[in-house]
């Protein structure tokens, strides 16, 4: 490990969960963080916004050139839908030597072309884009979240983070491959979190459901199929299906450009929309600070309906 570049400052752009939590995290270290998100524009979502940055001791910036002032690492933690438009807003903003860490979740290709807005359009000098794949559920391990990074300044970024008390290794110095690793990761755990939506819903409907759970456990022990794995592996659906559906999307797109066919990714990605959709046309929310039942939900998005045992 070389000697880190110190950070005193960073700027967080996008203020949803992961970004709540890494501002929390790196505040409660006494840094100075800054952040910004589009909807602090939106009446519905300011003062929700403005309250959460006050509990992290994070400061809210009005726009993305205040937010990036003088940050000598800036997060970007958007969607995967804005990613692109993002890094080519912050481009022109940046100067020289800043870290530019890219944790979207999107394809190979789109971690280039991003790249190449951070690296082509700072006009006082290339900032360091870096790009990082995320490889766990963030609220459980928080700042620990194990990241793969890379980029020409990877393993600069890596000291740097480690530092900061994150869980960072370089991977490659080329762009795209760690977002690859994650990108096809991605299609087995959110295509896991499908297939048990419909195995379960359907079990529970036939009233079979205990010993379609006992039979995984039985073929696959030590997994917690009998225990708390169904109940988190929809509950991130529930709770973010939108979102994940949305990056299922960018893993199609990153089987594509290696022509392997996403066949099963889109159709993840639907069933993960559809029980989102499902949830809003019967007023149903929820969120990670509340208690989760699989079964309840499935019984709730199906309303009228008798399970066949009844």
């Amino acid at each position: 490990m070389h000697n880190p570049r110190p950070i005193s400052r960073i700027a967080i752009i996008g203020f949803g969960e992961v970004g709540g939590i890494f501002g929390n995290d790196f505040a409660e270290q006494g840094i100075e963080v800054s952040v910004f998100d589009i909807l602090l524009a939106s009446e519905r979502h300011r003062q929700h916004l403005l309250s959460k940055a006050r509990s992290c001791g994070v400061k809210a910036e009005e726009n993305l050139v205040v937010c990036l002032r003088n940050a000598d690492l800036v997060i970007s933690a958007v969607t995967s839908s804005s990613a692109l438009d993002v890094a080519q807003e912050a481009g022109p903003i940046l100067r020289r030597s800043q870290i530019f860490l890219d944790i979207n979740s999107v394809s190979p290709e789109t971690k280039r072309k991003a790249a190449s807005h951070i690296e082509n359009k700072s006009e006082s000098g290339a900032a360091h884009f870096v790009e990082a794949a995320v490889m766990a559920a963030v609220p459980a391990k928080r700042l620990k979240v194990p990241m793969l990074l890379g980029g020409a300044h990877a393993v600069a970024a890596s000291d740097s983070l480690r530092s900061l008390g994150m869980n960072a290794t370089a991977l490659s110095e080329e762009i795209g491959a760690a977002s690859a690793v994650k990108m096809c990761r991605s299609v087995m755990i959110k295509g896991l979190e499908a297939l048990v939506i419909e195995c379960l819903f359907a079990a529970r409907r036939y009233a079979a459901e205990d010993a379609v759970l006992e039979s995984l456990a039985a073929t696959y022990p030590g997994i917690g199929w009998n225990g708390q794995l169904p109940d988190y592996l929809i509950s991130r659906v529930a709770e973010h299906g939108a979102r994940r559906a949305a990056e299922l999307r960018e893993a199609a797109q990153t089987l594509r450009e290696v022509a392997v066919e996403p066949t099963m990714t889109l159709a993840a990605a639907e069933c993960q929309d559809r029980l989102v959709i499902a949830m809003a046309e019967t007023d149903i929310a929820h969120r990670s600070s509340e208690p989760f039942s699989w079964r309840v939900l499935a019984d709730e998005v199906v309303p009228g309906r008798r399970r066949l045992a009844d």
